[in-house]
């Protein structure tokens, strides 16, 4: 099977924030259309506007889609709504990015949730072949814990090593070129960080086939008291 399948949190779609973010993208992977990548943002383009809390993945043998259906509704109804920290437009590993303000506490209902994501979907993960995992380690140098993480749940920036952040941009080598695209970031996306936002749903994202942009397939809203169809 060549899908992949991922847990991202997004905006509500009527929030400014997915507005904008899909604007700056250039794409709303909750749409048909996949038009061109603007400048500076080949790779965000195409996995969509989101912050990423179980990285992509293939499904396990045995696994079907219905069946990570229902576990995503059942994680879902069992967290509370909260109100997210405030975001700031900021650099990562030469990335421009939306990233939390101030460091998150290992028991912030964020962190809280990225964990649970990580660590009660991981059943549904195919294990990664070599290639995957030489692929992954050649991206850049790893620490001995970033190893230990990627061995166990196939992907090293997980857990205590996880940092919330939206991408914006491809990489951008150049420190002067970096500053240049981060104020236009700031400027940008400034009107959309001032109204709070309400972390209420999960968002599963699926890579149809190799190198295809990412589509949102569907919201599980936290808390619900509703079960989700089984369809």
């Amino acid at each position: 099977m060549s899908a992949r399948y991922a847990i991202y949190l997004t905006p509500p779609a009527d929030h400014p924030l997915w507005q904008s973010g899909c604007t700056w993208l250039g794409r709303d992977p909750s749409g048909d259309e996949a038009p061109a990548a603007p400048a500076r943002r080949v790779s965000p383009w195409r996995y969509g506007f989101h912050a990423t809390l179980k990285p992509p993945m293939r499904l396990a043998e045995g696994c079907s889609l219905q069946s990570l259906h229902q576990a995503l509704c059942a994680l879902a109804r069992g967290v509370a709504p909260f109100e997210m920290p405030a975001l700031e437009v900021g650099s990562l590993d030469q990335l421009i990015v939306l990233q939390t303000a101030a460091p998150l506490a290992g028991d912030h209902p964020l962190q809280v949730l990225a964990d649970r994501c990580v660590t009660e979907l991981d059943v549904f993960r195919d294990p990664p072949t070599p290639a995957d995992l030489t692929r992954r380690r050649a991206q850049g140098p790893l620490d001995e814990r970033q190893q230990e993480l990627l061995a166990r749940w196939g992907y090293p920036h997980v857990l205590e090593r996880w940092h919330f952040h939206c991408t914006l941009s491809d990489t951008i080598v150049d420190e002067g070129e970096r500053a240049v695209w981060m104020e236009l970031a700031r400027t940008f996306f400034t009107p959309a960080l001032e109204q709070p936002w309400a972390c209420d749903a999960l968002s599963l994202f699926v890579e149809p086939s190799v190198g295809a942009p990412l589509q949102l397939l569907r919201r599980y809203a936290l808390g619900g008291s509703v079960p989700c169809p089984r369809h």
